[in-house]
């Protein structure tokens, strides 16, 4: 990729979005590093580098999102990567999840990553080119318990992508899903609020997973960035991109149990149709 082309990154006081920020900033790219709180990104720019701009970002924030990205185009005049990775967790089992915070999470992991690509989308369009990249997770395409809300907002967010790539592709605008498993970002400690189960039935699931501490996950961040900046090099990137030994393995279970349901209810799926 030319090293002049803008990215554009929510979420970098932590975790991947961190990570992500200092591999571009470090490899010379013009870019936009932004967080809610913008103390915590400062240090990310010590050298205070022409080519990286600071600014404060709530996505769930309309006018925020509509004045980064005005002071994006003042600065560098056009947007090629955006990177949502903005997002938070939750633990809960279905049943006893607290709405408040389960709208919460919505509002961030799903409305927060379309307020900054509607945003950005104008923008694509007039220069029909640009990459949309969107940190889903392996919990987008797999569900698992005591994440059950989150997994349905990665899911929401792999349907629209899906729809998105097919709407945007005829003008020259790519999408692609990061999905990754379980990585060392402590995420699960610092970014996951969470609900104990107090019903007996949910504590060899839920409770179990809930209580799992972190700290020692298989995926290292610092190669999902560079994964990341080797897709918005390609010439045809994926749509989705899976991460992880892990992630790997509960794809290919998943799709693998799917396919063989398919199979074997054949006869029903395809006696539901009218009959000529």
């Amino acid at each position: 990729m030319e090293k002049s082309k803008v990215w554009f990154i929510t979420g970098c006081s932590t975790g991947f979005g961190r990570e992500i920020a200092k591999k571009v900033i470090s490899a010379g790219y013009n870019v936009v590093i932004t967080a809610r709180n913008i103390t915590q990104i400062e240090n990310l720019n010590p050298d205070n580098k022409e080519n990286v701009l600071i600014l404060k970002l709530d996505v769930t924030d309309k006018n925020q999102v509509r004045e980064a990205v005005a002071q994006t185009m003042g600065k560098f005049g056009r947007v090629d990567v955006l990177v949502n990775n903005a997002g938070i967790g939750y633990f809960s089992s279905v049943e006893e999840s607290i709405e408040v915070e389960t709208r919460k999470m919505f509002e961030i992991n799903f409305w927060g990553l379309m307020n900054v690509t509607n945003e950005v989308l104008p923008h694509f369009r007039r220069q029909e080119s640009g990459h949309i990249i969107n940190l889903s997770s392996i919990s987008g395409l797999a569900s698992s318990p005591a994440v059950g809300y989150y997994n349905a907002t990665k899911y929401a967010v792999e349907g629209i992508s899906e729809s998105l790539a097919e709407e945007v592709a005829s003008v020259g605008i790519k999408v692609t899903l990061i999905e990754p498993s379980s990585f060392r970002t402590d995420w699960a400690g610092r970014s996951a609020n969470r609900t104990q189960t107090t019903i007996p039935g949910y504590r060899g699931t839920v409770g179990r997973r809930i209580d799992q501490p972190s700290g020692q996950e298989a995926g290292d961040p610092t190669k999902l960035a560079d994964a990341v900046i080797t897709v918005a090099d390609s010439e045809n990137p994926p749509l989705r991109l899976l991460l992880g030994g892990d992630a790997y393995k509960i794809a290919t279970k998943k799709f693998t149990n799917l396919l063989n349901d398919i199979e074997s209810w054949k006869e029903v799926t395809m006696d539901a149709d009218f009959k000529e």
